[in-house]
């Protein structure tokens, strides 16, 4: 789509064919393009059916009633922010149980403006900023759909060029995909990590979305990460920089924390310079930290909350033989712990009548996808597979997620 459909879209044949898809079906699209083509443009009728495609997409990131009403491209859906993380980024931004909130805040590489929607939500008036004009258009029609064109200014420019005297605050979302797919060094992102540091330095707050396996070295020594998850799938990493304060704890600190937030919630457990929580015997219970919280760092925080100890010193799993129900890890309650044999696991989970197994693995080559087809599994009864390594022996770990008990 280029703009001169984008702009066609708006109008009010345009409006009108969106209006109609509201109850599109991918699987009738032939139908309903040809239907469509007698009485419209084909030009505008492939726009309308490619919007209403993605607003379908979007509405996993967006809710249903948002992704209705805004505009999206496929680059421009898959790069934006999850509103839920928007949300709560948003939140922290804007201030609140007497924490002073920023006014007026730079989006910089805003995209379609999923951030800036958020931003301006919560009261914080937003200057969007990115160099795609096309980009810009949707990012200043999904404002206007959503009824914050007043808060929202969008600019088509080149972020360096961007003037942010005046701001109170900077969010920067450099672009993380090239030609080959994801760039993990961040000074190949697109403005490099480097310059948005710089940036940061020229307000008094500012956090910089990263990539979330972001090297914990590369990290700039004043600035504060935060590993945030949604439904237990790590989203994103952010460096927050400035007077923001330590959503753990409710108050700054010298030492700038590292976070793990878990959406929805919050939940946030921030660092406490704790040693590496030690190794020690397999108990009745194995507790799966979430992957928030093991990007940040945060096994040994976690531990102590559940007062357990590794199954390993190098793998991420912590047990201990009393039951917590904790936001920041999954438990289970172990049946079996048995040393890896592929004809013993078939036997046992043959011998249950197990015929739906969720493989899990941590310090395991094996692929869990591979090892479901060999195992041929049969019957009514479920469990769960753990293949690890408990004191350096490769282990296999038979149970069942808990269902109830205290708070951790």
């Amino acid at each position: 789509m280029d703009r001169e459909a984008f702009a066609a879209l708006q109008g009010d044949e345009g409006q009108a064919l969106l209006a109609s898809l509201e109850d599109y079906r991918p699987e009738d699209e032939l139908a309903v393009a040809t239907r469509l083509r007698r009485g419209h443009p084909p030009e505008l009728v492939s726009a309308a059916l490619a919007q209403a495609r993605l607003r379908q997409r979007a509405v996993a990131k967006f809710g249903a009633r948002d992704a209705a009403r805004m505009y999206f491209t496929p680059d421009g859906l898959e790069q934006s922010t999850r509103a839920a993380v928007a949300e709560y980024r948003a939140a922290r931004f804007a201030g609140g149980d007497g924490e002073p909130g920023v006014r007026e805040l730079a989006d910089l590489c805003c995209g379609i403006g999923g951030d800036a929607i958020a931003l301006a939500r919560a009261g914080v008036r937003v200057l969007a900023v990115d160099r795609d004009p096309l980009t810009c258009d949707v990012a200043r029609a999904n404002a206007a759909a959503l009824g914050l064109a007043d808060r929202i200014e969008v600019r088509c420019q080149d972020v360096g060029d961007a003037d942010i005297s005046g701001m109170d605050a900077v969010f920067a979302d450099p672009a993380r995909r090239g030609g080959r797919g994801r760039i993990f060094d961040p000074e190949a992102y697109s403005p490099p990590l480097s310059w948005a540091v710089e940036v940061a330095g020229r307000v008094s707050r500012a956090a910089l979305k990263v990539a979330p396996g972001i090297p914990h070295e590369a990290v700039p020594h004043d600035a504060s990460a935060e590993w945030i998850s949604v439904g237990g799938e790590v989203k994103e990493a952010v460096l927050w920089f400035g007077e923001i304060p330590d959503s753990g704890t409710g108050s700054a600190t010298e030492t700038p924390p590292v976070r793990a937030t878990l959406l929805p919630g919050p939940h946030t457990l921030s660092s406490r310079g704790l040693p590496d929580p030690p190794a020690g015997p397999m108990g009745r219970y194995l507790y799966e930290p979430d992957g928030a919280v093991v990007r940040a760092h945060l096994v040994a925080e976690a531990a102590e909350q559940l007062g357990g100890h590794l199954i390993d010193p190098t793998i991420a799993y912590v047990t201990g033989d009393e039951a917590h129900v904790s936001p920041y890890a999954t438990g289970y309650e172990i049946t079996d712990v048995l040393p890896f044999n592929l004809k013993r696991l078939r036997a046992v989970l043959r011998d249950r009548g197990v015929g739906t197994a969720t493989i899990k693995k941590r310090g395991s080559a094996v692929d869990p996808a591979e090892l479901r087809k060999k195992l041929r599994l049969e019957g009514p009864g479920s469990c769960t597979v753990f293949l690890t390594r408990v004191a350096g022996a490769p282990t296999m770990l038979l149970g069942h997620p808990l269902r109830s008990g205290p708070a951790a």
